[in-house]
């Protein structure tokens, strides 16, 4: 691989990718990285921009599928401890872009700083909550965001200011290549009680998603103001099969995927129940699921 001289120890060649998604499923990455420093993930990016090899950033692959084909190019994992650091500073939490969301909302409960707790139970990292502006109903993570540090496709490290971001319903203006670490503000509140809460909406967050021991994934974004799982049942889609992927019997916007269902099981569920809903309700639904 002289192409990617003297970063040979961060990289790998066809990398099955159904061990990095929530599905467990789909083909190889041609390339996979999992740089260890900042640095590192420079010289590689811009070394791909260079040679014009495709990049693709992987997250917590809750929300991905990978097709049986796989991916040309490379696949970029942050998972190192470099990318994951979560410190805390008076009011203000500093995370690492792929730290565990789950992991920075914990360590914001036991520090004693509110504003993130409502969206415990979501899955993935920070940089890909950021870029989807994760959230629930009056509650979302870019209203607590105050900087963001990015890198561009070229290797261009930018750090961006409140008043350079943009949040609204599901999305972001981070739409850089990769968001390396947030800042955010929050506010002081009893460890004791901000405990209390967390653990309340856990448990009703966890009672409307599919067993862990289920490969599931989340399809579609909720409209404004409207749960697709509502829409999804009143269309009575739960337990409608495609091949051996299923719609859930515990909350209609997520699919199970079956042992050997296949990424075309899955895509073709999920168009049965696109439709059914515009057919149905007159609704069109916005996909979740990003597919590779």
């Amino acid at each position: 691989m002289s192409l990617f001289s003297g970063l040979e120890h961060i990289i790998r060649e066809d990398e099955p990718m159904a061990r990095h998604t929530w599905l467990r499923m789909g083909g190889t990455a041609q390339y996979f990285a999992e740089p260890t420093t900042q640095d590192e993930l420079a010289m590689l990016v811009k070394r791909c921009h260079t040679e014009e090899i495709p990049i693709r950033l992987l997250g917590g692959g809750s929300n991905l599928l990978v097709r049986e084909a796989g991916i040309q190019g490379i696949v970029i994992h942050l998972g190192a401890a470099a990318f994951c650091q979560i410190v805390v500073k008076d009011n203000v939490l500093q995370a690492g872009g792929g730290a565990s969301l789950a992991h920075v909302i914990s360590n914001a409960v036991r520090e004693g700083l509110a504003g993130l707790e409502p969206l415990v139970g979501i899955p993935g990292t920070v940089g890909g909550a950021l870029h989807g502006n994760s959230g629930r109903q009056h509650a979302d993570v870019g209203q607590w965001t105050h900087s963001a540090t990015t890198m561009t496709r070229t290797g261009e490290i930018i750090r961006r200011q409140r008043d350079d971001l943009q949040f609204s319903h599901g999305q972001s203006s981070l739409n850089e290549l990769v968001i390396l670490a947030a800042e955010f503000q929050l506010e002081k509140e009893a460890s004791h009680d901000l405990t209390k809460q967390m653990q309340k909406l856990w448990i009703i967050a966890k009672s409307k998603q599919p067993t862990v021991d289920q490969f599931a994934s989340r399809i579609f974004k909720n409209p404004q103001g409207v749960r697709v799982a509502d829409l999804i049942d009143q269309a009575g889609l739960r337990g409608t099969k495609v091949g051996l992927a299923e719609v859930s019997d515990r909350n209609g916007n997520y699919v199970i995927a079956h042992p050997g269902a296949t990424s075309e099981d899955v895509l073709k569920l999920t168009e049965t129940m696109r439709q059914r809903v515009i057919d149905l309700l007159g609704i069109e639904l916005e996909r979740d699921l990003e597919v590779w």
